[in-house]
């Protein structure tokens, strides 16, 4: 065997050991999500220069403005590290009336800043603002809180319908007069995912999927320019020139960058010949310059971010994060499969956005906003607690000052729902009066004769099991 083959035997149960780490997952999602941005700030330079330096002179300008964005975003992801998921579940119900008092503020003629006939952005001093991308972070968040809490009170199907599905409607109906059919399809994903893992029955949620796509097809149909989307996608060989001219020129680029590309910048699309070549259809000029292996990477990169969201929501304990985390992580991957769909002729053209690619602010610095909550999420998995309580936080995390996870106790989600503040002893351990903490941190136990050691000794046994499932095996080969 040679040595290059030796190697590339040995990686791969390397890889899986790393994965088998605490902080694995952690490490994952800041991971995609540098990755990606960084993806996205070169490409939007790449693919906006041409049109901003005809626009304005300077082909930095929108690359500028991105780069602005991202700064928010990355100081939003590191906010969304360090909330408190109590403080977050509080938070939920005041955020998302927020983000609705934003949408319909943005429906009123000089508050909303009207472009090309859609009011889609508030106008904050140099800023604007797209309130139906806040929205999508305050639903996933509120809904995640609610149906976890209804759920852990067994509340009835009508109770855990009532206030999610109205509401989810609501934002629908004003993110479609803006109008706005492709975030509108987004927070039905949003929606139908969380019904999905709130544990809707199947029978009602197929009738509830089902009605939602009809009334997303009757609302594709009900505009001139939604209905000419829909037309060349049915009829591809109509109207080159006209209605089929930018899904063409998408299909051109791809296939002139075939499997290595024509190299960095070196795109033709972008001049001028594919529209809106920096946002929806960013994807065609990475196929065009960086060909079939630059796809493959940002396919594999949200490929990797579907296993690493699905992971933290099978191994979190909390109802509350595993409903967050499996949401989000279908709203993104979900919003990334239309848009690269549309772009290689699978779907008709919506105008969603690559995630953390694509060219926009608010769409770009929510995203980021939503990956933290996941990687804050991904910290409170148990065997992650567990690791940084015992000081194995790892170079990452002692450079970033972040605070401990806390351990999931019922009790405490219980104070959540509540709106009160958690006792100590609903705390955990790390809550208690440093008098009655042992070494670990813990309640050292009170003596007992041996009478009564005997007596309750299955009792006490319970009362020490960890809030957690623990892999013994997996414990038994460290001890070995």
């Amino acid at each position: 065997m040679t040595e290059s083959a030796r190697r590339k035997r040995e990686a791969v149960p390397r890889f899986w050991a790393w994965l088998a780490r605490p902080l694995a997952s952690f490490h994952l999602v800041v991971t995609i999500a540098t990755l990606l941005t960084v993806l996205g700030l070169v490409m939007v330079l790449s693919a906006s220069s041409v049109e901003a330096y005809a626009d304005g002179g300077s082909a930095y300008s929108l690359f500028i403005q991105q780069a602005m964005f991202a700064a928010v975003g990355t100081v939003l992801f590191y906010l969304a590290l360090r909330i408190p998921l109590r403080r977050l579940r509080q938070w939920s119900f005041p955020l998302f009336a927020l983000s609705v008092l934003a949408l319909l503020l943005v429906l009123i003629p000089g508050i909303g800043s009207e472009v090309q006939g859609a009011r889609r952005w508030l106008v904050l001093g140099p800023v604007s603002v797209q309130p139906s991308e806040v929205v999508k972070v305050t639903l996933v968040v509120w809904g995640a809180h609610l149906l976890a809490s209804r759920r852990a009170e067994h509340a009835s199907l009508k109770d855990i319908l009532v206030p999610l599905v109205p509401a989810g409607l609501l934002v629908c109906l004003l993110v479609v007069l803006q109008p706005n059919l492709s975030t509108t399809i987004a927070l039905g994903l949003v929606l139908a995912a969380l019904l999905w893992f709130g544990g809707l029955p199947v029978r009602l949620f197929v009738t509830i999927a089902l009605s939602g796509v009809i009334a997303a097809g009757v609302l594709a149909l009900s505009a001139g320019y939604r209905s000419d989307r829909m037309r060349a996608f049915f009829n591809p060989v109509d109207d080159p020139q006209g209605i089929n001219y930018q899904a063409r020129q998408a299909l051109y680029s791809l296939a002139d960058g075939g499997i290595w590309g024509r190299g960095l910048g070196q795109s033709r699309a972008k001049w001028n010949y594919l529209p809106n070549s920096h946002n929806d259809f960013i994807f065609a000029i990475i196929g065009e310059e960086l060909g079939y292996l630059g796809c493959a990477l940002v396919l594999g990169l949200f490929a990797l971010f579907v296993y690493t969201g699905l992971r933290i929501a099978t191994r979190s304990v909390d109802p509350f994060l595993r409903l967050l985390t499996a949401t989000a992580t279908t709203w993104i991957t979900s919003q990334a499969l239309i848009n690269i769909g549309y772009v290689v002729g699978l779907l008709p053209v919506t105008g969603l956005q690559l995630p953390l690619v694509s060219a926009g602010g608010s769409s770009l610095a929510i995203t980021l906003f939503m990956f933290g909550l996941i990687a804050n999420a991904a910290r409170h998995e148990p065997e992650a607690v567990a690791a940084l309580h015992a000081g194995q936080d790892g170079r990452f995390s002692r450079l970033l000052r972040l605070p401990k996870p806390e351990v999931y106790a019922p009790a405490r989600a219980s104070a959540a729902r509540r709106g009160r503040a958690p006792r100590p002893a609903d705390r955990g351990p790390s809550a208690l009066p440093p008098g009655r903490r042992g070494r670990s941190g813990a309640e050292p136990p009170r003596r007992r004769s041996p009478e009564s050691r005997g007596t309750s000794s299955a009792r006490a046994t319970r009362a020490w099991e960890p809030s957690y499932p623990v892999n013994h095996a997996r414990e038994r080969g460290r001890s070995r």
